[in-house]
């Protein structure tokens, strides 16, 4: 049984890993992955060894999630991630000279596919130096859907195969090209074309422009669902999901600014709207499906569902760490002192300058939140899964 099957199909507790999207912001969640890191090491058999892929037995990402997810499933450790980080959030989000505007890509995919290619080279999805269960959130702009590529090798589209009407496996899909597709963000880069048939092309774009930026739902349905073939059972002692975000904040805009903002930037404010409010929904459901200790305050009205429950037992055990990109509850809550400007600079998800600041929050946040009784004993490994 290879690494990837004793993950998926061994009995025992599961454990999920969910990391959103959120451009160059994703070196704030290698930041709070380096903590839960090593807090998790110190209760491994093997701790001169230990990564994450021997801890989680599902890893998934969206957009910049999709990279960090992947390095993770490799064997990366989180700080050489963060490393690694450092220097591609220059490389990739540097503007080309011959940018058009808002009539082409702000930004080359040339660079990111290097660094993958350096990184990876040409393995595929199904490919055995994957050391656990990975899936990659992205969404086919031809077609509208929503694609979870994973390696599950019973997925029902894992292998080529009569009954699948000559779909490409999802295990030949090259590795590189499911992360090109997860952060092919539209503006930003592109579309990646995926051969998804014998006579056809898939145009796909970031995952984060559906309702699954931060992956958590889509993880625990393929964990569940019986189409997925996984069948990981429900309950607060036998799954634990752990999702990590980018950092959030509030968008607020005057009525009498709104009155004169031309159409074309109307469109892209209610675009980032609308992924904002599914990571926000998804949060709800699953804060309201368990057992959480990092509960967050929805809204005034149901506040952090602490006294709500979907069903009559939680269905997993749930934990969130994320942090709120906003002048006063960065210096109120972790003591960085910071200016608008810097605070400006650390919510886009395209500025390299705001790095070594999106780390110290990180830290902060993972210092303050990331607890070791977070990780119920339940669901310690007792033994590393090799390949």
């Amino acid at each position: 049984m290879s690494a990837v099957e004793q993950h998926l199909f061994s009995p025992g507790p599961k454990r999920i890993l969910a990391l959103d999207g959120g451009g160059v912001r994703g070196i704030l969640t290698l930041a709070i992955l380096e903590r839960m890191e090593a807090l998790l090491r110190e209760r491994s058999a093997t701790p001169d060894t230990f990564r994450l892929c021997q801890y989680f037995d599902l890893i998934g990402g969206t957009s910049t999630g999709s990279i960090i997810a992947s390095g993770l499933a490799l064997g990366l450790s989180a700080r050489e991630l963060l490393d690694l980080y450092r220097n591609l959030s220059t490389r990739v989000f540097r503007r080309p000279p011959w940018s058009v505007g808002i009539f082409g890509p702000r930004f080359s995919r040339g660079p990111l596919a290097a660094v993958l290619k350096e990184i990876i080279g040409d393995i595929t999805l199904g490919s055995d130096r994957i050391r656990t269960g990975l899936a990659i959130v992205t969404k086919r702009a031809d077609n509208g859907s929503v694609w979870i590529l994973h390696n599950n090798p019973r997925g029902q589209f894992f292998a080529s195969s009569s009954a699948t009407g000559g779909s490409t496996a999802n295990g030949d899909i090259p590795l590189a090209s499911a992360i090109l597709a997860s952060t092919a963000a539209p503006t930003f880069f592109r579309p990646e074309f995926i051969k998804v048939a014998d006579q056809e092309l898939g145009a796909f774009v970031d995952g984060g422009v559906s309702p699954h930026n931060d992956p958590s739902l889509h993880l625990l349905m393929l964990a569940n669902l019986k189409g997925y073939n996984i069948g990981w059972p429900l309950g607060h002692e036998r799954l634990l999901l752990a999702s990590v975000g980018t950092g959030f904040f509030r968008q607020r805009r005057s009525v009498e600014r709104l009155r004169y903002t031309p159409s074309v930037f109307q469109a892209v404010n209610a675009l980032t709207s609308m992924i904002d409010d599914g990571s926000r929904l998804v949060q709800l459901l699953m804060q309201w499906a368990s057992d959480t200790p990092t509960p967050r305050r929805m809204d005034s009205e149901v506040g952090d569902l602490s006294e709500d429950r979907l069903a009559h037992q939680p269905l997993l055990h749930y934990v969130r760490y994320d942090g709120q990109l906003e002048i006063d509850w960065l210096i109120e809550r972790l003591g960085i002192t910071i200016t608008r400007e810097q605070v400006m600079r650390i919510q886009k998800m395209d500025d390299p300058r705001s790095v070594d600041l999106l780390i110290q929050i990180g830290q902060e946040i993972a210092t303050r939140h990331v607890k070791a009784e977070h990780f119920p004993a339940v669901f310690d490994i007792a033994l590393p899964v090799t390949a």
